[in-house]
């Protein structure tokens, strides 16, 4: 994930150089910017807000593409249940992970560098042996499998578990608790929201 931090001893200067860094960034890596002054009045600008004193800045606001493709999510019902079952994890859970990562989009790519379904990057594929993480079955499989580690790393705890799938295991492991990161925080809700939605509605107890 690239991140782009700026420290500056003066306030104003901190400011010319955070306008001037984003305007010449190409689209593809725009994202919400965020600022704090810390105690020795250093002023730090990222797009990534790792201390809870960041506060995300006006005017700055990630840009996204919506897929002109249609999308079909039940055609991969099938291969979702016999997966997830591979992995002992609920396949409604699996679908509300790709709901919230890609919305089913096979080609979606985000502006980290996570592609597919499942968005999985590129150190995740490969740890997961998922050659082309565009072919949705590769995905899929890679995807569920780093779910059910992710599982088993924090116990079964499915809040942090999606939180470690989203923020990556390290910040969880060093916080005890979901890192209270923007995006990290409304993933785990956006996630669990879709898997009640799912759980309720699913056809995968009827073979779907």
């Amino acid at each position: 994930f690239n991140t782009y931090n700026i420290a500056m001893s003066a306030f104003w200067r901190g400011w010319l150089i955070a306008v001037l860094f984003y305007a010449f960034l190409p689209a593809s890596v725009f994202a919400a910017m965020y600022s704090f002054v810390d105690n020795a009045g250093v002023v730090h600008f990222s797009n990534v807000p790792s201390d809870s004193r960041y506060v995300r800045l006006k005017g700055f606001k990630p840009k996204s593409k919506k897929s002109s493709r249609v999308i079909n999510p039940k055609k991969y019902e099938s291969y979702i249940k016999r997966v997830a079952d591979q992995y002992g994890v609920d396949p409604s859970l699996v679908k509300a992970v790709i709901k919230a990562e890609s919305n089913f989009d096979s080609h979606a790519v985000s502006p980290r560098g996570a592609k597919g379904l499942m968005q999985l990057m590129p150190g995740t594929a490969r740890d997961m042996q998922v050659a082309n993480p565009f072919d949705p079955r590769q995905n899929i499989r890679g995807g569920t499998k780093y779910l059910r580690k992710m599982l088993d790393v924090f116990n079964d705890d499915l809040q942090l578990a999606l939180a470690a799938y989203n923020a990556g295991p390290e910040k969880v492991k060093q916080t005890g608790r979901v890192p209270q990161f923007p995006e990290t925080v409304k993933y785990v809700k956006r996630v669990l929201r879709n898997f009640k939605r799912y759980q309720a509605t699913s056809s995968f107890a009827k073979g779907g």
